[in-house]
């Protein structure tokens, strides 16, 4: 995508402690430049993707209601690149940590953990998979899928440099067999022994972390617990392919590829867009809409969050932007529970929608913690297949912040 008017860089593109803004209005900066650094060890530093100016610090409010502090730059469209970008030198697990850092990785998944401290584990000499996330299992999301069809050597390069420098010794690369394209060009471009694919069943929730690893290895992660505890670490496939591409560039993370989609899209397309382009923009380039829409959302449609407006920047770990109808995005009227048990087959990790969702409205945090509420992924299954239509997995994402914030609603 061309560069648009401006771009609003959210200081909080990432779990953990949102970064400071390293710079103020009026001030220069370049492709790469550091505009807010990294406020903790887990956080991440915040790049601009344009050359330009400065045009003010200001805050915006997120999808959950959170207000994030966000810099403002107009680009001057030179795009000339900061003078300090070069390839780091990588000579040791230490220098390669230290270069994700600096690239301001975070999971380009949708989780946004910052990468750097996924590749620092604590049991690393216990570690001895990695496994890409190429599920991609998101209706309507091909971004991943565009990934290994053009980016094959980066994705290999940064496998390479995770195996070499965290001293592992298999990579498994989890690809839905809905993908056969990509599942053979990957098949066909390994050149190193301990790499394989494993084509998976196209099957909603595959790519979630702890389903893909019992997929992937035969692995069962415990609760609580983390993939590291049972040898693995996971990576989506997009945030390996960019460790490649830094490692080889030195451009920190400034552009993102995503798919742009849904039934009011004009020109529905996989597009590479810097970080912080208005969505207005990013619609507009996709040919705009073709009717007043009910809901345009980051991510996909069983996870994804609500756009408040249209104003609303392109984040690190957007990986889709999806524009519904109002016929499309229109939620059926909730009915009684017929205790069909429908969302407990349903769940991937085997949890009571039903008894949490009672537990929840009761205000009874004892319960829900024997009932392992804080276990749910939000992946939708269980609001998906009620036929009584109930909110579970919005009451179950509430559920667990009553009980983070022990017991008050």
């Amino acid at each position: 995508m061309p560069l648009p008017s401006k771009i609003v860089l959210s200081m909080a593109q990432h779990i953990g402690a949102p970064a400071a803004p390293a710079v103020a209005k009026g001030d220069q900066v370049y492709v790469g430049s550091v505009v807010g650094k990294a406020g903790g060890f887990v956080s991440s530093d915040i790049h601009s993707g344009v050359s330009g100016i400065v045009d003010g610090i200001t805050t915006i409010t997120a999808p959950n209601g959170a207000v994030q502090t966000a810099v403002v730059i107009i680009p001057d469209g030179e795009q000339k690149v900061d003078p300090a970008i070069k390839a780091p030198e990588v000579t040791d697990l230490k220098s390669f940590q230290d270069a994700v850092r600096a690239s301001g990785l975070v999971g380009l998944g949708g989780a946004g953990f910052p990468a750097a401290v996924k590749l620092a584990p604590k049991n690393l000499d216990e570690i001895d998979t990695l496994v890409i996330n190429g599920a991609e299992c998101e209706p309507y999301i091909t971004s991943d899928n565009r990934c290994f069809l053009e980016d094959t050597h980066f994705i290999l390069s940064g496998i390479k440099a995770v195996m070499k420098y965290l001293n592992i010794g298999k990579c498994v690369i989890g690809i839905e067999n809905n993908k056969p394209q990509a599942i053979a060009k990957m098949q066909s471009a390994i050149d190193v022994p301990g790499v394989e694919v494993k084509a998976l069943p196209c099957r909603y929730p595959q790519g979630a972390e702890k389903v893909l690893i019992e997929n992937c290895t035969g692995r069962e992660v415990p609760f609580p617990g983390l993939p590291s505890d049972v040898g693995v670490i996971v990576m989506n496939v997009t945030s390996v392919a960019f460790v490649g591409k830094y490692l080889e560039t030195g451009m920190p993370l400034v552009t993102k590829r995503l798919t742009v989609d849904g039934d009011i899209i004009k020109e529905p397309k996989n597009v590479e867009v810097v970080i912080g382009t208005p969505v207005q923009e990013l619609l507009d380039f996709c040919g705009g809409l073709t009717d007043e829409p009910g809901k345009v959302l980051y991510g996909g449609p069983m996870m994804g969050n609500c756009l408040a407006d249209l104003s609303q920047p392109i984040m690190k770990n957007n990986n889709a932007i999806l524009a519904f109808s109002k016929k499309w995005a229109h939620i059926p009227k909730a009915t009684n529970c017929i205790h069909c048990g429908r969302c407990t087959n349903a769940c991937p990790l085997g949890l009571s929608a039903k008894e949490i969702v009672q537990a929840y409205n009761a205000g009874n945090v004892e319960l829900l913690q024997e009932l392992n509420a804080d276990l749910c992924m939000s992946c939708g299954t269980c609001s998906f297949v009620c036929p009584a239509k109930r909110p579970l997995a919005p009451s179950i994402a509430l559920a667990k912040i009553m009980m983070k914030n022990g017991g008050k609603k």
